[in-house]
C-alpha cells in the first residue's frame, strides 16, 4: 500500500500495490481528466513530482520518451512503486457531483432488439447505484479478461427506482465483446461491472438552452440527461437532433415525439443519412450537423451544446458548432474512447477532445 498525494487538490489518498492511480483516485470520489483508460490517447497525462512510477502499458504516442525523461506519466496505467506525488490539471466543475466508483454485480433480466444492430441490456444491480444523468459504467465481459464502457440509457431515478440499469450495445463489426454481448448473454446471466465514470453531465448552473446532438448507440447519455431535465421541471429550451442511417435504426423515436408534444420547451429533430428515396420518412435527411445548422439557421450562440456518437460526426458537430458562433467552452463531448476510436482524427481546434 502506497500513499499518493494529488496536486493541485492536496488530497492524499492510499493506493494497492498494483492498482493503477486513475481507479485509486476514482473509487475516492476524485477526477482525474481521462478518455480510453487504455494507455492509448494520453489524456490522462499527469506530472510525477515526487516518487517513483511503473509506467505500464503506456503506448510510445500515448507517452514519448522525452515525456518519460520529464517525469510525465499516464494516470489510467502506471502504478506506484513508491508513496508519490503528481499533479494533474483537474477542472473545476461547479456540475459535478462526488461519486465514488463501486463495483456491482448484475443480473440480465430483458435483452431488448432496438434495431437490427443494437440491442438494449437491462441489468439490475445487487445494490443501489448513484450517477449523474450522462455518465457510464464499465462491463467486464466473461471470458475476454476486459472490460467496455456504455453509457446508462435511463434516468438516474429510474435506476433508484428498481436498481436496474438500461445499456445500449451497438454491434461492432469483429468487435469481441460486443459480439459475445449480441451473440451469448442471456437473461438470468450473471455480469460484473463498476462506475459511474465520466464527466458527461447537463452544466446546470449555466441555466442556457440545451442542444443535444447524438448519433447511433451514442443516443444513450443524452436521453438519460434529457429524460432527466424533463422529469426535474426543466424549462429551459432543450433541443434534440439525432442521426441514424435509416428509419429501421432509428430507436426510441416515438417516445421522443411523445415528449415533444408533452413539453413545449423540448423540440426533436430526427434525421436519417441512407434512407431510400420514395419511404415513408418526411423528416430531414443527411447528417446531424447538416439537420442542427438548418434548424439554428447556422446560429448556435448562447447555447449549451452535448455531443455523442461515432468521432467523425463528433468532428463534424464541433466545426458546424463552432462556425455557427458557438466556442469551446460551451460544447461538452462524451469522453471515453474504444480502442478504435483513439485512431480517429481529432480537431486540432479543439483542445479537449
Amino acid at each position: 500500500m502506497y500513499q499518493l498525494t494529488i496536486e493541485p487538490l492536496g488530497a492524499t489518498i492510499e493506493v494497492e500495490e498494483g492498482q493503477t492511480v486513475l481507479d485509486a483516485a476514482l473509487r475516492q470520489g476524485i477526477y482525474l481528466p481521462h478518455a480510453c483508460g487504455h494507455g492509448l490517447c494520453g489524456s490522462c497525462k499527469v506530472q510525477v513530482c515526487d516518487g517513483e512510477v511503473d509506467h505500464g502499458a503506456a503506448n510510445p504516442f500515448a507517452l514519448m520518451d522525452f515525456e518519460r525523461d520529464e517525469g510525465k506519466t499516464l494516470a489510467c496505467c502506471c502504478t506506484l512503486q513508491s508513496d508519490t506525488t503528481i499533479e494533474a490539471d483537474i477542472d473545476d466543475e461547479p456540475d459535478a457531483e462526488t461519486i465514488p466508483v463501486k463495483d456491482f454485480a448484475a443480473t440480465a433480466t430483458r435483452i431488448e432488439d432496438l434495431t437490427p444492430t443494437i440491442k438494449a441490456l437491462h441489468l439490475a444491480l445487487d445494490k443501489p447505484l448513484h450517477f449523474q444523468a450522462g455518465q457510464y459504467v464499465q462491463l467486464d465481459i466473461p471470458g475476454l479478461g476486459e472490460s467496455r464502457a456504455f453509457s446508462i440509457a435511463n434516468a438516474p431515478s429510474a435506476v433508484q427506482r428498481d436498481h436496474t440499469i438500461e445499456l445500449h450495445v451497438r454491434r461492432v463489426p469483429g468487435g469481441a465483446g460486443t459480439g459475445w454481448l449480441h451473440e451469448q448473454l442471456k437473461t438470468g446471466d450473471r455480469l460484473r461491472l463498476s462506475g459511474p465514470y465520466g464527466r458527461f453531465f447537463v452544466r446546470q448552473s449555466a441555466q442556457m438552452p440545451m442542444v443535444f446532438m447524438a448519433g447511433g448507440s451514442g443516443l444513450s447519455s443524452p436521453r438519460s440527461m434529457i429524460l432527466d431535465l424533463l422529469e426535474h421541471g426543466c424549462t429551459l429550451p432543450i433541443t434534440l437532433v439525432y442521426g441514424q442511417r435509416s428509419l429501421e435504426e432509428l430507436y426510441h423515436h416515438d417516445q421522443f415525439l411523445a415528449l415533444a408534444s408533452q413539453h413545449p420547451n423540448f423540440t426533436y429533430v430526427p434525421v436519417l443519412s441512407n434512407e431510400p428515396e420514395g419511404s415513408d420518412w418526411t423528416g430531414a435527411r443527411g447528417f446531424v450537423h447538416d439537420a442542427a445548422k438548418a434548424h439554428f439557421n447556422s446560429n448556435f450562440a448562447g447555447h449549451k451544446a452535448y455531443l455523442c456518437g461515432p468521432p467523425p460526426m463528433v468532428e463534424a458537430c464541433i466545426g458546424t458548432l463552432m462556425q455557427g458562433r458557438l466556442f469551446e467552452r460551451d460544447i461538452y463531448t462524451e469522453k471515453f474512447l474504444s480502442a478504435a476510436d483513439t485512431n480517429a482524427t481529432r480537431s486540432p481546434l479543439f483542445r479537449k477532445v
